[in-house]
């Protein structure tokens, strides 16, 4: 694939935090140089599993008031959510992504009205499909949307390994929306994301990548390096810096 020049960014998940302490673990990875945060809200129906809903992600902009939050809904309704997650407007425009699953919507026809209700609540629009559903599935929507969301697990299901056969997906929207940001959700790790940031994929949610990793620094700074180096075509010397946790701690008692 041809180089793009969509900015290059990692964003944990917070599920594989530790919930209890939601905003100190959401700055943990901010400092070890995460450079968004992913947010999952489960509702128990369209996914099996409860997360957390709006009030929470209001709650967390309180405390990080600068940084991009991507609310991937993985909801039934994603429609009945907009105005509430719309509190968690940041301390400016642009920080704040509603991406909802065009399979819980497009049945129902009703893509195109939420779309049109993320907009008026000053939003970016993320459309979101999963493994089974085309890519055309996007592309009906691609000139209306800010973020292109391909899962490379089945949502809602843990133990999954990343499914290298979405590439596919990624390859063809990169070459119709050079500067579209596509995002990869599930099995995101140091050891996947080359495929990933080969076939054009400029942002990556990865959760047990950064929170259960031995050195987060480390993973994140590589991950990153990653895709500025496969994805944005950078020199070594342009890359971001490799960091280790130990160089961070050394650095604060200095």
């Amino acid at each position: 694939m041809p180089y793009h020049c969509c900015k290059a960014m990692i964003g944990p998940s917070v599920l594989d935090s530790d919930m209890a302490c939601l905003a100190d673990e959401a700055n943990r990875a901010l400092k070890a140089g995460a450079t968004y945060l992913h947010l999952d809200v489960m509702d128990g129906h369209f996914v099996p599993t409860i997360s957390f809903g709006p009030y929470v992600i209001e709650c967390l902009r309180r405390h990080i008031p600068d940084t991009f939050f991507d609310c991937h809904m993985m909801t039934t309704h994603p429609e009945n959510w907009v105005a509430q997650v719309a509190k968690a407007h940041g301390s400016k425009p642009g920080l704040l992504c509603y991406s909802f699953h065009y399979e819980a919507t497009e049945p129902r026809g009703i893509t195109q009205e939420v779309i049109d209700s993320i907009k008026a609540h000053n939003m970016k629009v993320g459309l979101v499909i999963s493994p089974d559903t085309p890519t055309e599935a996007i592309l009906k929507y691609a000139d209306q949307i800010d973020l292109a969301m391909i899962m490379t697990v089945y949502p809602g299901k843990g133990g999954q390994s990343f499914i290298e056969s979405m590439m596919t997906k990624v390859k063809t929207l990169r070459e119709k929306y050079p500067n579209l940001d596509i995002a990869l959700d599930g099995g995101v790790k140091p050891h996947t994301i080359a495929k990933g940031a080969e076939a054009g994929a400029n942002l990556f949610v990865s959760g047990s990548g950064v929170y259960k990793a031995e050195d987060m620094s480390h993973n994140i700074t590589t991950m990153q390096r990653c895709v500025e180096k496969l994805g944005n075509g950078k020199a070594d010397d342009e890359l971001t810096p490799l960091r280790s946790d130990k160089d961070e701690m050394e650095a604060r008692k200095r």
